[in-house]
């Protein structure tokens, strides 16, 4: 309990010594005091106001810039607007800028990053904005070099200003001046210019949210109106020629008026001609079709039965005389007919009957009737050069069809007395 209040007792008697001396010179203590206080504030100011920081290790990057941009030396350098260094000095090379910047040694950059110099409001304050399109490396390095097409900087005011000079140019003043009058005039002209503006605040800014599409927009159009105004030429001709159409059609009122007036009774006509023969042409339709598909299959003893190596008739006349003679060349020797074992019917029968279907040669020899159907080219699978299996050789081909105006030819004559036709 002694030893305890002896330490107590010592512990107290020196901080009564160094109040008395503290208080002998309070002088000298206010000014350490004040001095100190400067010092903090100092090193807070510069490490954390302006980042200055001795013993922060840090790297140098070139920027090349195709313009300044209002960018100045000592502002901020960004990593998607993270402050991450400061810009050094701005240097002009050639017909280029080169902004050297000072990034903290601790980030990580990718070489292929876009830069911008961006700026904080419309007033200015530029800083330098580095935006990877990715994370991965390989990484900027001290010395690195971004080149000016990997840079982008806002438009000039003086660019954005002959702009505007341009559209306003096209504005005319007595049509505003118009708009705003007739506003005045109704109690609802304040709220329709509101609406006015803030549509076209909701448009621009629409446009700003698809700036790449809308700059992709305005570069096309730019190629379809170029080439526009080199056919402008074309285009002037082509409506001289539609002026000159129209102007025909104008004249021709009258005659389209009449012909829209009196063609209604050509296509009735037209009209009861297709309803009379409408049966009829359904089965012509259809032995069309049947004849189409056959005629395709056929196509080649088609071209050898039209061959195209042949010359005219008048050419063969043409060869057949000269050195003032006719040439001819005569074959005595009787040519073989092939026999088609069928009975012949009189010439003079008059009741017109219908031909055989079956007609075909039985001599085998090919080069007997050559140029017949046995012969022809047929498509795969065609077994059509002799006659079917099993078939009747007398049969012949079904009777034409008959209508309302067919006058029956039996054996000897229609009976008499003959009905005409209704």
């Amino acid at each position: 309990m002694t030893t305890r209040r002896h330490r107590l007792n010592t512990a107290a008697r020196f901080v009564v010594n160094v109040s008395r001396t503290l208080a002998r010179h309070r002088v000298v203590v206010a000014l350490a005091g004040l001095a100190l206080t400067m010092a903090v504030a100092a090193a807070y100011i510069l490490i954390g106001g302006l980042r200055v920081n001795p013993i922060r290790s840090q790297f140098s990057v070139r920027v090349m810039l195709p313009e300044s941009g209002g960018l100045l030396a000592n502002q901020d350098v960004t990593l998607r607007g993270v402050p991450i260094g400061r810009v050094q000095s701005i240097d002009l090379t050639g017909n280029a800028v080169t902004a050297i910047a000072t990034i903290d040694g601790g980030i990580r950059i990718p070489r292929d990053t876009a830069v911008r110099v961006s700026a904080l409001s419309t007033a200015g304050e530029q800083y330098l904005d580095f935006r990877p399109a990715s994370s991965g490396g390989p990484y900027l390095t001290d010395g690195s070099v971004v080149g000016e097409d990997h840079t982008s900087v806002p438009v000039p005011f003086h660019q954005v200003l002959a702009h505007m000079e341009g559209v306003l140019n096209q504005i005319d003043p007595a049509t505003v001046d118009a708009i705003l009058t007739e506003m005045r005039v109704g109690p609802k002209g304040p709220a329709k210019l509101s609406a006015i503006v803030n549509g076209g605040t909701f448009f621009i800014s629409t446009l700003d949210s698809v700036l790449p599409e809308t700059i992709s927009t305005f570069r096309n159009s730019r190629t379809v109106l170029t080439t526009m105004v080199e056919t402008q030429p074309g285009l002037r001709q082509t409506t001289r020629n539609m002026r000159e159409v129209l102007g025909a059609a104008n004249r021709m009122d009258g005659g389209f008026r009449r012909l829209v007036d009196t063609g209604s009774a050509p296509l009735q006509q037209l009209e009861a001609l297709v309803a009379d023969n409408s049966e009829t042409m359904v089965q012509l339709l259809g032995n069309l079709t049947t004849i189409a598909q056959l005629s395709y299959v056929r196509v080649p003893a088609l071209k050898a039965l039209f061959p195209t190596e042949r010359g005219s008739v008048l050419e063969g006349l043409a060869d057949m005389v000269h050195d003032n003679a006719l040439w001819l060349i005569g074959d005595v020797y009787p040519r073989y007919i092939c026999d088609y074992k069928l009975p012949r019917l009189p010439a003079s029968q008059p009741d017109f009957p219908e031909p055989y279907r079956y007609t075909y040669c039985d001599n085998p020899d090919p080069s007997v009737l050559i140029r017949g159907a046995r012969n022809a080219p047929r498509p795969p699978g065609d077994d059509t050069a002799g006659p079917p299996p099993d078939y009747e050789p007398h049969a012949t081909t079904d009777p034409t069809p008959g209508s309302a105006s067919t006058i029956p030819a039996t054996f000897g004559g229609p009976p008499m007395p003959s009905e005409p036709p209704s």
